[in-house]
This record gives structure tokens, sequence and C-alpha cells, in this order.
């Protein structure tokens, strides 16, 4: 049954560690990353929310891994994303659409198990993940002492 037991170790703290060739680690990164600008080929006035995922997909740590080339097919997204936000109830198949651009670029964190990229966590994160510990009794108390005979 799921959610039983306790809770796995941190990769770094794993025996086997099974990296493979592709893996990456992405760092947050600690100073603001430069923005590429959102290209624009119709003239459109962007919705507030697109151009705020544009600022978001490229202050995330996935930005570090796209090359100069991935710029083209963020902003392809972007118009979509943009569509979406213009007329939400438009449709399935433009989120359909959305959803597989989005897993090109590591977007969800399926995509980025896929892509084998794992976000570096931070203390806080990893101190968050660590079960908690255990009572124990005090070394000169028997433990068995609470143990006895069922008739």
């Amino acid at each position: 049954m799921a959610g039983k037991g306790p809770a796995p170790k941190p990769s770094h703290l794993r025996q086997r560690q099974n990296k493979k060739a592709g893996a990456a680690t992405l760092e947050v990164p600690l100073e603001k990353p430069k923005i590429p600008t959102l290209q624009n080929p119709d003239k459109r006035k962007f919705h507030r929310l697109t151009r705020a995922w544009w600022k978001r997909v490229w202050s995330s740590p996935m930005a570090s891994e796209y090359l100069e080339s991935d710029i083209d097919g963020l902003a392809r997204l972007a118009l979509l994303v943009d569509d979406y936000y213009k007329a939400p109830y438009k449709g399935k198949e433009l989120m359909s659409e959305i959803r597989l651009q989005e897993a090109r670029f590591g977007l969800s964190p399926v995509d980025r198990s896929r892509l084998q990229w794992e976000v570096a966590k931070g203390e806080e994160a990893e101190r968050k993940r660590k079960p908690p510990k255990m009572q124990h009794p005090p070394a000169t108390q028997d433990p068995r002492g609470i143990l006895g005979v069922v008739e």
C-alpha cells in the first residue's frame, strides 16, 4: 500500500547513483537572469499573464539548459499561452497543444523527470523531507518491560 514505510533517502545519500548520460542537476539562479525579448510577429498586445509566464520560464532553473535555438520554440508556445489567456474556454485542442509544447521544455515535474533533470533543493526543502525523529526510551529502561502474557 502506498504511503507506508519511511520516506525515501535523498538522491545524494543513496548508495546506487545510476547516473545517466543526459542527467543534469539544475540550480536555482542566484542573480536575476537575462530574459530574452518575447517575439511578437503579429504585433499583438500580450496578456499580462503571458508576460508573467515568459518571465517565470526564463527565471526558472530550466532556463540554464535552454539553447539560443530554443527561444523560437518558447516564443511559439508563448503565442499559444497568450491565445489561451485571452479566451480560456476556447477549446481543449489549444490546451492539449500547450501541454505537448510545455513537455518539450521540461515545464512540469513529470517532464523534468523524463528529461532526467533534477532541480537542486535548498536546505529548507531537505529539512522538510526528513522524517521526524523517533522517540526512544531511555537506555536504562528495558523496552520489553511493557510486554506481558495474554490469556
